[in-house]
């Protein structure tokens, strides 16, 4: 997998059998075994291609990407701690 952008796609699983599965898509990073989820990253172009293939398979229940790419993370209006701005004047 090359360094460009990568998505997160979670993965509802009928039975953690077939997790091991799900690592020729991408690099698994958690399986949770009481709620039979897998989380994994794979390239952002490939999200849709990987979505469809997932939703075909007997063993998935349920295919959700993740949209934190297109979610804005930078804020421009926000408030600084007065707490933390007292603070420094201080020298603490």
């Amino acid at each position: 997998m090359e360094n460009g952008n990568r998505q997160g796609i979670a993965v509802w699983l009928t039975s953690l059998k077939f997790a091991r599965q799900l690592r020729r898509f991408g690099n698994v990073q958690y399986v949770s075994k009481k709620m039979k989820y897998v989380i994994f990253y794979c390239d952002q172009e490939k999200v849709e291609e990987i979505t469809k293939k997932l939703n075909g398979f007997h063993y998935v229940r349920d295919v959700q990407p993740s949209m934190r790419p297109f979610i804005k993370t930078e804020y421009q209006n926000a408030k600084p701690d007065k707490a933390k701005e007292y603070d420094y004047k201080m020298g603490i």
